[in-house]
């Protein structure tokens, strides 16, 4: 099938024969006879051509292909230009213009031209398609992965984020908890009202409880006027409670009933205050231990956990690994101006064989070090490993002052073989050997604790 065809030409035996000619040959043609009529017919037309004057009134071919270009229409341009401006045309060549024709117009050259052109939006459409495609493979609103505890995660979203009920997301610190509390809002009917996040471990028993529900004034010393609570500031809206296990066990009461009833009232106040909220709760402990040391009421767990959620850790996620980290890396280099290409080899190695105890957000804060840490083109293993802030009980080794060099590296060694869980390639590459030479000392530290046993 064919693509349309826009002409655009301020002389109007031109745009008319070009039109006749084309549809001849099986072409759908629009025509225009200034700039600025053709713009706003590109911006709504899907042309896969655009046939332009370098010369019109109200806006020339050239800006018309810097504003297409701007606006990232896929349309390909072919100016047309008379012999004065050949230069102009072949600079709008090197700016991404598919190519230009003189006038008089060489009729062969324009219809062997245009298949090609033709052919090359289609190629670039193509190729957008796959690119949004790959796109909502890895991401999902604002997180990021494309594993299959992942994609679970975003089938849940998609399916319970229309509904009106309580959600509860169970995850370690770290997870991205906060951003599922987000992509449910914004899949939801109340996108465009308010999204209001409280960290329930940030603030003593008090305040609380005034931040949720508000004050009047007077309510207590230093209240000179009212407040509104997280509460009514969510109205029409999503309120995110993460770390709802560590609110006392009398604000949970208070806030269940608010909860049930959709009403509450601020402190000092004696007047109802109705609201219509969806709550979204979060919690980094273990739910049933919560709830039998007393910390976590089992009623509000049930109100709150119509529809429960569990954000896996990164380590139960190892393919979303280097998918995360290049997503940080481009983002930290854009927003520090670095022209950095990527990961060396062996950082990619540590990336991937490094535990994440912290989760996504240790890996993010580490990438971003890095990153304003690098000097070259690359994220180096020492960017990465700067000042050793990685280290963690998990890749921790002591080693106490005076023991035997022997003993020292045969430790280091068999800690790090551990570590990598018995790949050979990746301990030999943290270590800083060869494969070769990582199997004979692994040999000969076994044969030596045979020997001592």
């Amino acid at each position: 099938m064919l693509q349309k065809i826009l002409v655009a030409d301020d002389e109007r035996h031109i745009v008319e024969g070009l039109q006749m000619l084309l549809a001849d040959d099986g072409y759908e043609v629009d025509t225009a006879t200034d700039g600025k009529t053709a713009w706003e017919m590109v911006r709504t037309g899907g042309y896969g051509v655009v046939l332009a004057d370098l010369r019109m009134p109200e806006l020339d071919g050239l800006a018309l292909f810097a504003k297409m270009r701007d606006a990232s229409v896929a349309s390909e341009m072919i100016i047309i230009t008379g012999s004065a401006s050949v230069d102009s045309a072949v600079a709008a060549m090197r700016e991404g213009a598919y190519d230009y024709l003189e006038k008089p117009l060489n009729v062969a050259r324009l219809k062997a031209l245009l298949p090609k052109a033709l052919e090359a939006y289609r190629v670039k459409q193509a190729n957008r398609t796959l690119e949004e495609k790959l796109k909502n493979l890895t991401r999902f609103g604002d997180l990021i992965g494309q594993s299959e505890e992942m994609q679970s995660v975003y089938g849940t979203i998609e399916a319970a984020a229309p509904s009106t009920a309580s959600m509860f997301i169970v995850g370690e610190s770290g997870t991205g908890k906060e951003l599922v509390a987000r992509a449910i809002h914004d899949k939801s009917n109340r996108a465009k009202g308010p999204f209001i996040a409280i960290n329930c471990a940030a603030f003593p028993r008090e305040i609380l409880e005034n931040e949720l529900f508000g004050h009047e004034k007077g309510a207590f010393t230093g209240a000179i006027n009212e407040k509104q609570g997280c509460f009514e500031l969510a109205d029409g809206g999503t309120l995110f409670l993460d770390e709802v296990a560590e609110m006392e066990p009398d604000i949970q009461v208070k806030f269940l009933r608010a909860l049930e009833q959709r009403s509450f009232r601020r402190l000092g106040g004696k007047k109802e205050v109705h609201v219509d909220i969806r709550v979204v709760a979060a919690t980094n402990k273990n739910i049933q231990r919560a709830i039998d040391e007393g910390k976590l009421r089992d009623d509000l767990y049930h109100r709150l956990a119509v529809i429960p959620l569990v954000l896996p850790p990164l380590r139960e996620r190892r393919g979303d690994v280097r998918i995360l980290a290049e997503a940080f890396l481009r983002r930290f280099a854009e927003e520090n101006g670095k022209p950095l290409k990527g990961f060396a080899p062996e950082t990619l190695e540590f990336v991937n064989s490094y535990r994440w105890p912290g989760n996504v957000r240790e890996l993010k804060n580490a990438v971003e070090r890095a990153v304003i840490l690098a000097r070259g083109d690359m994220v180096t293993l020492a960017d990465m490993r700067a000042h050793e802030l990685l280290v963690t009980e998990d890749r921790e080794v002591r080693i106490p002052v005076g023991t035997k060099l022997e003993h020292a590296e045969r430790t280091l060694m068999l800690k790090t073989f551990s570590f990598v869980e018995g790949n050979h390639q990746r301990a030999a590459l943290m270590l800083g050997i060869d494969e070769d030479e990582l199997r004979n000392r692994l040999n000969q530290a076994v044969a030596g604790e045979a020997v001592a046993a």
